[in-house]
């Protein structure tokens, strides 16, 4: 019997962890829930729309790490952070990348006010907004009355903190949804009108990718605003027909997060791994981690780290690419990008008879 072909063997694996995904899941759901007894079933939509996009979310990323370059940099990384040496090194590197990679995203901030803008208001709305509906809708968290005019908060089934009704603080917990949306629609409306004005953004984008997700979002954002308007300004009027569209809306962008636009906010954690392993791979010297910096072999111009190259040549060996030149050349990945480009020129001049077209 032939032996199963490796990416369906990944599949598997990823399947594996997305079933092994939905029954954490549905244990912290009962657990957390008190036994249901704190489920609101007016929420299992969302519910069943969180669940199946966490395994989905599960699947794909397990796939993608299985993927030669991110497999091998994944586990650099998780090696590179679990190190005592390193950590001592470089003990602020983390948390620094934390922030100008994620939480800050001070990278784009060099290229544009508004990019960075849009993109911290689509981010931490996003983020927000799911750090809210999730607790909710799982049964996490739940608010009851405590007589005469206090609110009890009550996490996992335990007592927490009480707060009076008809105060600032009460109206901001109860309306912190609504700040999110408002958040989500600066950051949409940013999104959109870029994407209206801007000639080398028009020239390649695609609906289904970069304007279904934004239209969705903002979507969302307006359908839960509605619901409050229609609570607080319109007697409950249209009430029932907000809460399902907004619903409906709210569970196929959930359905869309793992193989749309927005996988790349689960994606994007990796990148703090990356700069721990290039910043270690660069920075550290003899025989550690075999990083000593290579010469390029035509002009001797300094390259990336030794450890660098090597995984890179790696990968491309998974690939199936080899660039492994005749006599006593090397390889391609050992000559610095000027030197690649005379080469290649060299070869074409050659090959063409020494004539240029």
């Amino acid at each position: 019997m032939l032996a199963p072909r490796t990416d369906e063997r990944h599949e598997w694996i990823a399947l594996g962890f997305a079933g092994a995904t939905v029954l954490v899941l549905l244990v912290l759901i009962y657990a957390g829930s008190r036994g249901l007894r704190d489920f609101d079933s007016a929420l299992v939509g969302y519910a069943v729309g969180t669940v199946i996009a966490a395994a989905a979310l599960v699947y794909r990323y397990t796939l993608w790490l299985f993927r030669p370059a991110t497999g091998r940099y994944f586990r650099a990384g998780w090696r590179s952070f679990l190190s005592w040496s390193n950590f001592r090194r470089y003990t602020w590197l983390v948390p620094k990348a934390l922030w100008t990679d994620i939480f800050a995203q001070t990278f784009i901030f060099k290229r544009s006010l508004s990019r960075w803008v849009m993109h911290m208001c689509i981010f931490w709305g996003v983020l927000l907004s799911l750090a809210i509906t999730i607790p909710l809708t799982f049964g996490w968290v739940r608010f009851t009355l405590e007589p005469p005019l206090d609110y009890r908060l009550w996490v996992f089934g335990f007592k927490t903190i009480t707060f009076p009704l008809e105060t600032a603080l009460a109206w901001t917990i109860f309306h912190a949804l609504d700040f999110t949306a408002v958040l989500l629609l600066i950051g949409v409306g940013i999104a959109l009108w870029r994407r209206s004005t801007d000639a080398g953004v028009l020239a390649t984008q695609r609906f289904g990718f970069d304007l279904l997700p934004l239209v969705m979002l903002a979507a969302i954002a307006m359908t839960g605003l509605a619901l409050t308007g229609s609570s607080a300004l319109w007697e409950g009027s249209y009430y029932w027909f907000i809460s399902l569209t907004h619903q409906v809306v709210v569970v196929a962008w959930l359905l869309m997060l793992p193989f749309g636009k927005f996988f790349h906010i689960v994606e994007r954690p990796a990148t703090v791994g990356v700069t721990l392993y290039q910043t270690v791979s660069y920075g550290l010297e003899g025989g550690e981690a075999g990083a000593m910096t290579g010469q390029c072999r035509g002009c001797g111009l300094e390259l990336p780290s030794v450890a660098f190259v090597r995984d890179l040549r790696a990968t491309l060996d998974d690939l199936g690419q080899r660039y492994d030149l005749s006599g006593d050349l090397g390889n391609l990945q050992e000559y610095c990008p000027g030197c690649k480009r005379r080469m290649r020129g060299a070869a074409y001049f050659q090959r063409m008879g020494k004539e240029f077209l």
